[in-house]
């Protein structure tokens, strides 16, 4: 059994663990991604996430797919926040089960890089003096911006 969310609530790490459970596995490697009271010399008061869920769900999948084949897996879950998520709080948790630890780290890596290259969740940090949408600086838009983009009638010639 395999879980992929997203979620308002707070990330509870004992179903995802449960979910990756295999007889086969001799290796079961978390990564929990926590929002840092610091970032670019910012006192960082919160993030705040938006997502396209339906969307992030099945890239989450995809990913999964592709990181099983990869790297032999044996079971993926990930779950990720969104709405505003405290410094201190969990926004992220991969968890994957391998026969052996070091395919399990590898993948793991690999897919939190790729759930924050391609995964449709943005980030808007809020720190003392303001807020900036993380990710929109290098070449995401930032959600309102790519909804207004969608909404736009397609040009006829």
């Amino acid at each position: 059994m395999s879980i992929f969310r997203i979620t308002r609530r707070a990330i509870a790490l004992d179903p995802l663990r449960r979910a990756v459970r295999d007889p086969a596995a001799g290796a079961v490697v978390v990564f929990l991604g926590t929002t840092r009271s610091e970032n670019a010399g910012r006192r960082v008061i919160r993030l705040e996430y938006e997502a396209f869920a339906s969307m992030a769900i099945a890239e989450m999948r995809r990913l999964a797919e592709q990181a099983t084949r990869r790297w032999g897996l044996r079971r993926v879950a990930m779950a990720h926040r969104i709405g505003r998520v405290p410094v201190g709080e969990a926004s992220v948790a991969i968890v994957v089960s391998a026969g052996h630890r070091a395919e399990a780290f590898a993948a793991c890596h690999w897919l939190i890089d790729r759930l924050k290259e391609i995964v449709p969740i943005w980030k808007r940090e809020h720190f003392h003096g303001g807020q900036v949408w993380i990710g929109a600086q290098q070449g995401r838009p930032a959600p309102a911006r790519r909804a207004a983009r969608h909404r736009q009638k397609p040009r006829t010639r």
